[in-house]
């Protein structure tokens, strides 16, 4: 198993302010595995667009422009 970025009682905590009142570990690993995934796309993305506008620093903006791909609105 590798480690992830993401500690899993936080994922725990997500859940259950999702309005889950039992969480499965199974669930709570997943939900981490796939977060970790949407994540590490986003940052790409973003570390893309800061490079492309000849910026080293990643701003906001630069992250909200990636994660627009992954909104559902």
């Amino acid at each position: 198993m590798t480690t992830s970025e993401f500690g899993l009682s936080a994922i725990y905590r997500i859940l259950k302010k999702a309005g889950a009142d039992r969480v499965s570990d199974e669930s709570a690993n997943e939900l981490r595995r796939i977060l970790e995934e949407v994540g590490t796309s986003i940052a790409k993305s973003a570390v893309e667009m800061s490079t492309h506008a000849g910026r080293k620093t990643i701003k906001a903006e630069d992250v909200r422009l990636a994660a627009k791909q992954f909104s559902k609105f």
